[in-house]
């Protein structure tokens, strides 16, 4: 298959999935070595989950069938851009390269998604959502503690591009 095969079989995705579950229609196909290895469709009023976009979906259907969080080695194909969430599960995921159809720009012309774009990147204290820090001491000291044991290796070790 070819990238737009991949690229049609993710519209299609969006499509079916619109039509036949109510799902809003964005999804996502994850490929490796030219095989669909985890797919995915955007079911967040169905699910009453905002993180089940189309791309979080498909990274855990492939994460899944692999059996690894680590998909070095892979692509994405989705039929919109990726949104701030999507892009950071994206990045955790370690996924190579990136495909679109739609931009998120033409999108957002007819869905409230600005706030999103404010908010990501901003310093904690400048967001939308007020925030306060409680118990940082704590906590650190049980990051520090699973960092110390060895088991963060395979997490924080990411592959050089």
């Amino acid at each position: 298959m070819t990238e737009a095969d991949f690229m049609r079989y993710a519209i299609e995705l969006s499509r079916r999935k619109m039509q036949e579950i109510g799902a809003a229609p964005f999804a996502a196909v994850i490929v490796k070595d030219g095989k669909i290895v985890g797919e995915g469709c955007n079911t967040v009023l169905l699910d009453h989950d905002p993180t089940l976009h189309g791309e979080v979906a498909a990274i855990r259907d492939a994460c899944r069938r692999l059996g690894t969080f680590d998909l070095s080695g892979c692509d994405i194909y989705t039929s919109c851009e990726p949104c701030e969430m999507c892009v950071a599960a994206i990045w955790w995921a370690r996924l190579d390269r990136v495909f679109y159809a739609n931009a998120l720009a033409d999108t957002a012309a007819m869905m409230p998604i600005d706030g999103l774009t404010h908010d990501v990147g901003q310093p904690i204290g400048k967001r939308s959502i007020p925030a306060r820090q409680l118990m940082a001491g704590e906590a650190f000291a049980v990051i520090k503690e699973w960092v110390d044991s060895g088991q963060s290796a395979a997490l924080m070790t990411r592959p050089q591009r």
